[in-house]
């Protein structure tokens, strides 16, 4: 017959050793070398977590989950990939990086990022009476390849400049500086988002003299820090056009208005009270060579118009110079 304290003995040991698994259960806790991770559309990203102090989770439940999703992003059970529960979306995409699992670090790389992966994502373990996340957030970018500068042909206004750009993701920063480096005022900025989610950018600028040198279109990624800056250098001969032509359009209509008041002052002064002279000028007035000068003053006006109307919607692409600028 065993002895009473043998009992005891053995009792106190699974006693104390159950308390050591409690208590080193409820230090365990999960944590991930950073909080944010930077991936470009198209390359990859790998999320990581561990658990300290190190300890093993091979027999653990790992899961990658996101807010809002009722499927995971991937599932690690029984030390098995659970692909028949996993999302879709990431099917194909997802690879588990285990080498370290016996210290309790492992990693879920995504292949193939797009704008959809970007957002939050939980890593969580359960097993062994312990369960434990930690958060960490996905900042997928994406920096337009094409920026076009287009310039209208000059009006009376002056000439309108416009910067198209697309491809980005987020949302850029977009502005017109000059050869100096200052910031110019722009009279429209638009963007629109196709089904990927990337946004195209458009901006204007109305010029009314030459004196801001070259122009530059600057576009800025507000998250990787990214600049992209496309310039170009207007002829002075669209300005000095400009102001001839508004000078030759006041020449004609002031012509025109002359003709006109002249007209009118002779044929009530030959109607009422004529005399001779008056007569005379009144004449010549309504002569058929007059007339023939009015009515191409009267043509000229007309194409003075219309032509720089007409070829006001008609842009004119211009030979640019592109520079991109990391800033970090």
């Amino acid at each position: 017959m065993m002895k009473p304290e043998f009992f005891c003995f053995s009792g106190f040991c699974v006693y104390f050793l159950f308390l050591q698994v409690v208590v080193s259960s409820e230090k365990l806790r999960v944590t991930t070398p950073t909080r944010h991770l930077l991936a470009r559309v198209g390359g990859q990203a790998e999320l990581s977590c561990q658990v300290i102090p190190p300890h093993s989770v091979m027999h653990m439940e790992v899961r990658w989950f996101r807010s809002g999703h009722s499927q995971p992003v991937y599932l690690y059970r029984g030390g098995h990939k659970m692909s028949e529960e996993a999302a879709p979306e990431y099917a194909n995409r997802t690879e588990f990086v285990k080498e370290a699992i016996g210290e309790g670090k492992v990693s879920l790389r995504i292949h193939n990022i797009n704008i959809l992966d970007d957002g939050p994502y939980q890593c969580s373990f359960n097993g062994s009476g312990f369960i434990d996340a930690a958060i960490m957030n996905l900042n997928v970018t994406a920096v337009g390849l094409e920026t076009e500068i287009h310039v209208q042909a000059p009006d009376a206004d002056g000439v309108m400049v416009e910067c198209n750009s697309g491809g980005w993701f987020p949302r850029p920063q977009m502005e017109w500086r000059d050869s100096k480096g200052a910031t110019l005022p722009h009279s429209l900025k638009s963007y629109s988002q196709d089904e990927a989610r990337f946004f195209y950018m458009k901006m204007t600028l109305l010029l009314t003299n030459m004196s801001h040198g070259s122009i530059i279109c600057c576009i800025f990624n507000p998250v990787t820090g990214e600049e992209k800056q496309t310039s170009i250098i207007l002829a002075n001969e669209l300005f000095n056009r400009d102001r001839i032509w508004m000078e030759s359009l006041a020449s004609i209509v002031w012509i025109m208005l002359s003709v006109y008041i002249l007209y009118i002052i002779c044929f009530y002064w030959r109607t009422g009270c004529a005399s001779g002279c008056l007569s005379k000028c009144f004449c010549v007035v309504t002569s058929w060579p007059v007339q023939i000068v009015h009515l191409l003053f009267c043509t000229g006006t007309f194409f003075a118009i219309y032509l720089p109307h007409r070829s006001r919607g008609e842009p004119v692409l211009l030979m640019t110079s592109h520079r991109t600028i990391f800033q970090y």
